[in-house]
């Protein structure tokens, strides 16, 4: 367990994706819901690294609907839903620029027939 926790919380992608296989491998075999509810957070916390947030906020719920007074689960939901809200943020940002870039050079195109 003390590996899988180190391999999710690696700087390195290699080591979160080994972190994540190892403890999705033995999840299966745990039968305490203690052991259950840490080895889900591991998981929310390796995909949370990797950049899978929707992944990683569906196992933070299921730790949650185990203990839903756990405050390491929900502030780790909490970073999730941030990091959705600001990647949508930038998305709908760079689509806007784009729309303007396009219609600033249909608007230049049809100047210069005129």
């Amino acid at each position: 367990m003390r590996l899988s926790w180190a391999l999710v919380h690696s700087k390195q992608t290699d080591d979160v994706n080994r972190g994540i296989g190892m403890i999705e491998a033995s999840l299966d075999k745990t039968t305490s819901p203690l052991q259950t509810r840490e080895k889900l957070y591991l998981l929310a916390v390796g995909h949370y690294r990797n950049g899978n947030y929707v992944r990683s906020r569906q196992l933070a719920d299921r730790c949650l609907e185990i203990q839903p007074d756990w405050r390491q689960a929900s502030s780790l939901k909490k970073a999730i839903e941030d990091k959705i809200a600001k990647d949508g943020v930038i998305g709908i940002g760079i689509a806007t620029t784009a729309v303007g870039l396009i219609v600033g050079g249909i608007a230049a195109a049809l100047a210069r027939k005129k």
